[in-house]
Formats: C-alpha cells, structure tokens, sequence
C-alpha cells in the first residue's frame, strides 16, 4: 500500500488514542482516526512507514452499529468531540477496552502481574460538563463571515460556530451568541493567522458548576486601527451583561496578547467589569480561579477523580497517614494536596508553574490549611533541595508523563506506597514498566472519564513497594581492566549478541532502551529516541525485558 492509495476499510478496533484500525476487503491494516468500531470509512494514505499504513479519513460510508445517538449538530466538522454518536455506556467501555490493552501490553494482564483492574467511573454529566471553554475568532471558510467557535477537524485556518455546543452549557451558548453578533455588527476584523493583521483572537469562557459564577475574558492583539478600543469594549460588556443567564457574572476581562503564536496568551489584562477571579467548590473546599489558572474542566468529574485517589491512598484505614509526610508532585493548583492535609502530618506540594504555585498557597489559606507547603520548580531539581522525606508519595504529572531522571529519584525514596493519577495511558503505560523494573508492584488501577464525547481518559493506579525483591541498584563503578565502565563495554551489539547466542532470539535496539531507562540508567534525556513528533514506539515484550536484564547483568552494567 503506497501513499496516496484511495480505498474503503471496515474499523475493526480502535487504538488509544483515537487511532482506528480499518481493515480492507485484501485484509491490509491501515490507521485512521476519528473513526469508531464498525464503521465502513474511505480513507486517503498519507504516511507509510516500516510496512504500517496511516490514512485520513475522507468519508464515513456506512455507521457502525454502536451509533444511536443523535449528535450535536457541529458534530463531525467541529474537531472537539469523536464519540457523540455513541451511548455513553458504550463510550465508557471502547474507552476502559483502549486502558486495558495499552497497560497490560506494558505490563502484562491482571493474571500475569497480579494487580486488580476495578474498571471505569463515568462522568456525573454526559453533555454540559465543561467548565472552560476557549473560543477563536476567524471565518469558516476564506474571506467568509466572522465565525466564533472550534477549529474544522483537520484544518488550521477554518473554524466553526459552535453555536448548540453539547459539552457545554446554555449561559456558555449565550455568551458566544451575544459576542459573535456584537462584533459582526461593528465590522470588527479578527487576527489573521497568516497575515498577522486584525484585531479579534480568542474568547475564553468559564464557569463554576457549584457556584454558578461566570468570567469571560476577550483576548485581542493591539491593532485598533479603524475604531475607538475603549468604546468597543464599552459596548461589549453592555452586549454580555444585559443577556440572561442561569449563572451570576463575577467579572469581565480584556487581555492583550500580540504573539505571532495561535496561543492564548497574557501580556497585560484588565478589568472591564466585576473582579479578575471567580470560585468553585470541589468537595467541601473552595478554590479561587484566575482566567488563565489551570483548574479541571469538568468539575463533578474532578471530584470522581480525587474520591477515587484519596480512596486508594487511605483504604479502609482513614488514619494511615497521621503523623505523616506527603509528597504531591506536579501538584498544580494544589487541589490533591488540599484534600489529603486534613489526614496527614504535612503535604509538600511541588509544581512548575509559577502561578499555579502562588493559586495554591492562596486556596490553602482560604481553606484554613496551614500544613501545606507548595515549591515552584521543576520535580527533577526540587527533590534535591526538599529537606522533609515522605513518607507517601501522589503523582499527577502532565501528559508526557515523568522524567526518566525524576523517576529514579522517586524510585529512591523507597517509600511503601505510592498512587498515580494519569491523563495519558500510554505515558502511564511507559512509566509503570520502569516502577516496576525497580520494584514496585502494581496494586490496582481505576479509570476515571472526565471527558464525555471525546477519547481522553484519566487513570489512577496504587503502586506498592515489594518487600521480598530488591531494588535493581545501578553501578557505575569502572572496571579494573580497562579504562571503560560497565556501561561503555555493554555496546548495544554486544548485548544483541549475547540475547541472540543464550536465547537464540534477536532484540531491537529500542527494547534495549526502554530496559535500560527502566532499569535507571542514565543515557541523556533524547538519547535513542525518535526525532520525529509523536514517535510510535513499540513496547518491548517482558520475554525480551528479562533477557535483556540478563545481558545487563552479564556484563556489570546492573
């Protein structure tokens, strides 16, 4: 199959994340994504690499039976949701089926490595969950009308008005119904991508579930050209404020920002009405939110998230951590941190954004919590300098996961237990494998869906240190007799030879990465890794981890 090739396929699976596995009728695999088992799609090849086929999708000819629900109108051109078609018990299961695969691919099956898989929580709401929204402002097709909406699926410039938007709620369609029309009527023109002219970028919406409060922020560059800023903005408040909404508007803003990037970005905001921050209510605390704080998008979906957590931390033993010191690493905002404080000794919590940091000591103090320490810094840098040793570390990293380097630094605290909460499985997956080359065990995993309609999923997994196996120590000592150190003599052919002669099996190069970070060892942080975006990296099977292991050990390198 060569690029360029045209054909039909039916989707036999689908892979995390949102890759479509179509198979045609000569039985050739091809991916395609923002497809759903069953469908019969026509596709276009556009990459074809290592004998693997990916194609986009051109057109679905035939629905898949799982699809009976009526989707939002926007549907299929907006670029936001993939799974609206579909019930959302069904969603829930494609999505648990994608975690399962993706983790027991990395590290076996239940049977095999002993860890329970408790299943899937859905979301408290199915449609209208969203918290935030960020809006952009440009045209649906080429010197079009003013749009206001989501990026066209597969399209930088075109947008779509997502005016009946389903993951969010009715104030949110209000405010994006009274913004577009108010610009519209004054001819304003919106931020070129191209050309970098205009002045309309985004519109960033948020809304409190339990409060009801509203902010909106509108976010132009500075070219006013043509009209007077300060009379605009005048009317586009009174535009939004004499509307009706369900909710209570907290404040109005108006940021700047003339970076050439497609990004929301602040260089100077001011208040045009009300206060710069509004408050939500998570589980009993109250949290002030600034327009550009990270916060959970759907917030009853945040609280599943953080029950199951504190669940997992504290068992059926409420006081297990008394007297104890917690580690809340990538802590954002603080929110983890905040809700196991009451039960702990101390929480430390470490996060490198700066304004996510200065949210948290904010929040603490209004929620009268003062046995939480939050740290600016980057983990790998700041575990260095932390005086206090936990006693149990929380993980919540970003979406590339942990650091190698952090990880071998957490691996050596040696602490019993530990709980990570992922928003990417196959970082989650990749991470598992090295806690568990180091001795860790998985204890149990749940995963959490946060985001209806769409492919994303969070995973919380407990890890617990296995007692009756030694930590794989990395030694570095240099050999007596010769000038090279064990790791310099281990050549990546010289371990292939040694696999290939005991165990008659060849290994790839990567698989012998992949044991050599899980098993600590330093070898930079892009050292034999894909120069390509987004690299499909095949896991290495636990036959060939142990074989490898073994080579390690052979020539003193663990």
């Amino acid at each position: 199959m060569k690029k360029g090739f045209r054909g039909t396929g039916t989707v036999e699976r689908v892979d995390f994340p949102n890759k479509g596995i179509a198979v045609t009728d000569d039985g050739d695999r091809v991916i395609v994504k923002n497809t759903i088992p069953g469908q019969k799609v026509e596709f276009v090849v556009n990459k074809v690499k290592h004998q693997r086929a990916e194609g986009r999708l051109m057109e679905v000819i035939e629905k898949s039976p799982l699809e009976t629900e009526e989707p939002c109108p926007h549907f299929g051109m907006c670029g936001g949701c993939t799974y609206q078609t579909v019930p959302y018990e069904k969603q829930l299961d494609m999505k648990l089926t994608q975690v399962k695969k993706l983790i027991s691919d990395a590290i076996g099956t239940e049977e095999e490595s002993g860890y329970e898989f408790i299943g899937i929580h859905g979301s408290p709401k199915k449609s209208e969950y969203r918290n935030k929204m960020e809006f952009s402002f440009g045209d649906e097709y080429k010197d079009g009308p003013l749009a206001l909406g989501m990026h066209k699926r597969g399209s930088f410039y075109d947008l779509v008005t997502v005016s009946d938007c389903q993951i969010v709620d009715e104030d949110f369609r209000t405010i994006l119904k009274a913004t577009l029309d108010y610009f519209s009527k004054n001819n304003i023109p919106y931020f070129h991508r191209a050309t970098h002219k205009g002045y309309l970028r985004h519109l960033l919406v948020r809304k409190a579930t339990k409060t009801g409060e509203i902010m909106v922020d509108l976010v132009t560059t500075t070219q006013t050209e043509g009209f007077d800023e300060e009379e605009l903005l005048a009317g586009f408040r009174y535009a939004l404020l004499t509307r009706h909404y369900d909710g209570r508007f907290k404040g109005v803003l108006h940021t700047k920002n003339d970076s050439v990037a497609d990004v929301v970005k602040n260089e100077g905001t001011e208040v045009l009405y009300g206060d710069s921050y509004f408050y939500e209510e998570l589980l009993g605390l109250k949290f002030k939110i600034t327009p550009f704080s990270f916060f959970q998008t759907n917030s009853l979906g945040a609280e599943v998230l953080y029950e199951t957590a504190r669940e997992f931390i504290l068992g059926d033993d409420k006081d297990s951590l008394n007297g104890k010191t917690v580690y809340d690493l990538y802590s954002g905002t603080g929110t983890i941190a905040q809700l196991m404080a009451p039960v702990c000794k101390e929480v430390v919590g470490v996060e490198i954004v700066e304004e996510a940091v200065c949210a948290a000591k904010e929040n603490a103090a209004l929620n009268g919590l003062d046995n939480c320490k939050f740290i600016a810094g980057d983990v790998l840098k700041v575990l260095d300098e932390i005086e206090e040793k936990p006693d149990y570390i929380i993980l919540d990293p970003p979406r590339d996961g942990i650091h190698p380097k952090a990880i071998g630094k957490i691996i050596e605290y040696g602490v019993e237990n530990m709980v990570y909460i992922s928003c990417k499985p196959t970082s989650l997956a990749r991470d598992l494998q090295i806690f568990m080359a180091r001795g860790y065990r998985v204890e149990k995993i749940c995963c959490v869906d946060m985001f209806p309609n769409t492919y994303h999923v969070e995973t919380v997994v407990k890890l617990s240190l296995k007692k009756d196996t030694p930590k794989i120590e990395v030694t570095m000592e240099p050999d007596e007799e010769s000038n090279y150190t064990p790791e310099e003599k281990a050549t990546y052919s010289k371990i292939k030879e040694y696999v290939k002669e005991k165990y008659g099996v060849n290994v790839h190069t990567s698989y012998i990465a992949q044991v050599k970070r899980m098993c600590g060892l330093d070898m930079g942080e892009n050292y034999n890794k894909s120069k390509k975006e987004n690299p499909e990296v095949k896991q290495c099977p636990q036959e060939k981890v142990e074989y490898i292991k073994d080579a390690l050990r052979h020539f003193g390198v663990i």
